[in-house]
């Protein structure tokens, strides 16, 4: 088995939604859990489409201020907080440091 089956294997096998996003604002990728999640409201296919398709104004503003922060230099972003659960944006860098990418990831207090 190749390096990139073993990675897709083990995104795929993680429970929690992850969608990985370019510099540009594309999809770039869905594990099956976002795949499956997202599917009945925004459709089949996503890969390749903006980011922005699937959030309103609000969350257009505060995607677009974090990956500022990113593009900045900052790896982790906690976006949002509640008593039970935690959201952050992460980077994706190159082996050079070059943000290549960002995607949210959940955390349960």
């Amino acid at each position: 088995m190749e390096l990139l089956e073993y990675l897709m294997d083990l995104l795929n096998s993680i429970d929690e939604e992850i969608v990985l996003v370019d510099t540009n604002h594309k999809i770039v990728f869905l594990n099956i859990a976002a795949k499956k999640n997202y599917k009945e409201r925004f459709g089949e296919n996503l890969e390749g489409k903006s980011i922005f398709n699937c959030h309103n104004e609000n969350s257009k503003k505060i995607i677009l201020d974090v990956f500022e922060k990113l593009k900045q230099g900052e790896d982790k972003v906690e976006i949002e907080g509640t008593p039970t659960k935690r959201s952050f944006v992460l980077a994706v860098r190159d082996s050079q440091g070059k943000l290549v990418g960002y995607f949210e990831k959940f955390e349960t207090r």
